[in-house]
């Protein structure tokens, strides 16, 4: 069976992070200013990406040959992974419903909001940096020479 997470791991990321730097770019704007819209999107779309990566890697690992050694990183990986997703998709879904309400007009309230992207490409990237360690490290998931 073919492993779906290496094929979906990407793309979160890929949405996640060109949220955060749109939202930086729009600090700028005005409050009802078309990229923060986008970067809402692009948050909830990466939410919901999310979930499936997390979901699929934790059904690829069952069918994979997991190193002894590389157990405690796997742990690692799927306790980051699971506290990216709840955050991100706390963090896509608060936003959004600010953004419905039309809260999000004053910079004292859009400042928290961007800080909480940028705090969610830190858990992204301590999540990435374990998954990196399981196949670079321990070659999970690659197929040994022929």
């Amino acid at each position: 069976m073919l492993p779906l997470h290496p094929l979906l791991v990407h793309l979160p990321i890929g949405l996640i992070v060109t949220a955060a730097i749109i939202d930086l770019g729009a600090l700028r704007t005005r409050a009802r200013a078309v990229p923060r819209h986008v970067a809402t999107g692009l948050y909830l779309a990466g939410a919901t990406t999310l979930i499936a990566t997390y979901f699929s890697g934790r059904a690829d690992a069952e069918a994979l040959r997991i190193p002894g050694m590389a157990h405690s990183v796997v742990n690692e990986h799927w306790n980051w992974a699971l506290c990216t997703t709840v955050y991100i998709n706390i963090m896509s879904i608060t936003r959004l419903a600010l953004a419905w309400s039309g809260r999000l007009t004053s910079r004292s309230v859009w400042l928290p909001i961007v800080a909480a992207g940028i705090i969610g490409i830190v858990l992204l990237l301590q999540t990435a940096e374990r998954g990196g360690r399981l196949v670079y490290q321990y070659g999970v998931g690659v197929a040994a020479p022929r």
